[in-house]
């Protein structure tokens, strides 16, 4: 477990009390059922916008804190016990592209408008239904760029885009030759198909080295809210056996249900390790960020698709119907297990790294 800092300690209890107190479960699913055009609450963003975490990355010259990966980690790991709809990891996301190859300039007129929660941003790589950065067919002629980017998580309503194209990734502003189509997956999340067609770009420093960098970030804080998630159906479902009575005792104890509890609880505290681990060799400039990435996206892909199921099935019947809250949990891992690479290619990701 990361050791935190007093300013860490302070920020995961606040985000955990906003999202108890302010985000719960049942806010998902009133927002599911207004369906949004933005699939987010509009207010509730603001109001997190308010609190600085839309900023967390960002430098202070640029009117963010600079906290770094491991505090947007504990932020967006509060997030995902509830499930909150929310563009923060999204926005992150195309936020370290600016940080790591944006020009002096760039960063100055992008920088403050996303920590001040004025804009959403969203990176959009994909270009088929699987994870695949090394096949990019958008191109860019004459600052003009040209593609179809597939399932952009928060696609709908960003008002900025970080593209990657053959040759890096560009910024494109405005909806000059852009085109958004919604694609509705299972787990009731803004996810869209972007056209662009003669779209103005530009280019942001790093080449293709630069993608690579940001889709581990992307990747390492999604692994956050997973973790955030498992742990609460985790927790949901131990709760649930230790009230629940069936054949007269109360199901927590049976042996064969304790044996399953306890598989997942080892498997959730190794993928906290892997996950902070991640995060912190992002924090640290570390030169294998790439294999911890892969190993925490393996671990945490795995280990939620375990406890997300686990908490269907334990919860028996009820747990197969929408009045449940288990089915959220079940659909947003299922969408996020596929995101920025499966556990399969991230563990072979890592073998290839490390020289298998």
């Amino acid at each position: 477990m990361a050791v935190l800092t007093e300013e860490q300690t302070m920020l995961r209890d606040m985000a955990r009390e906003w999202a108890d107190n302010e985000s719960p479960v049942t806010a998902f699913r009133k927002m599911r059922d207004a369906a949004p055009a933005e699939f987010y609450d509009v207010e509730a963003w603001r109001a997190q916008a308010e609190m600085g975490w839309a900023g967390i990355l960002i430098p202070e010259a640029h009117g963010g804190a600079g906290m770094g990966y491991l505090s947007l980690g504990l932020v967006l790991e509060q997030l995902g016990r509830n499930l909150a709809a929310t563009p923060l990891a999204a926005t992150a996301a195309a936020t370290s592209a600016l940080i790591l190859g944006g020009s002096e300039a760039q960063q100055a007129e992008w920088l403050p408008r996303i920590a001040a929660g004025e804009l959403v941003a969203a990176l959009a790589v994909d270009e088929a239904p699987r994870f695949a950065p090394e096949r990019i067919e958008a191109r860019v002629e004459g600052g003009k760029l040209t593609g179809i980017k597939q399932f952009v998580a928060e696609g709908d309503s960003a008002q900025l885009f970080v593209v990657a194209a053959m040759d890096g990734l560009y910024l494109v502003s405005g909806e000059e030759g852009v085109t958004r189509s919604p694609r509705k997956l299972t787990d009731s999340r803004s996810h869209a198909e972007i056209r662009f067609d003669g779209a103005p770009a530009e280019k942001l420093e790093g080449g293709t080295d630069l993608l690579t960098q940001v889709t581990d970030r992307a990747a390492a804080a999604l692994c956050a809210e997973m973790l955030g998630m498992a742990e609460a159906a985790f927790a949901q479902t131990n709760d649930y056996l230790k009230t629940r009575v069936q054949f007269g005792q109360v199901l927590a104890s049976f042996q064969a249900l304790q044996h399953r509890m306890a598989k997942m609880f080892t498997e959730l505290e190794l993928m906290r390790s892997a996950v902070e681990g991640a995060l912190e060799a992002i924090d640290s400039g570390r030169a294998d960020v790439s294999q911890e990435v892969s190993l925490a996206k393996a671990v945490a892909g795995e280990t939620l698709h375990l406890v997300s199921r686990e908490m269907v099935q334990l919860h028996g019947g009820i747990g197969m119907t929408d009045e449940h809250d288990a089915g959220f949990y079940l659909k947003r891992a299922r969408v996020l297990e596929a995101m920025w690479g499966n556990a399969a290619w991230h563990r072979d990701r890592f073998a290839r790294l490390g020289g298998y």
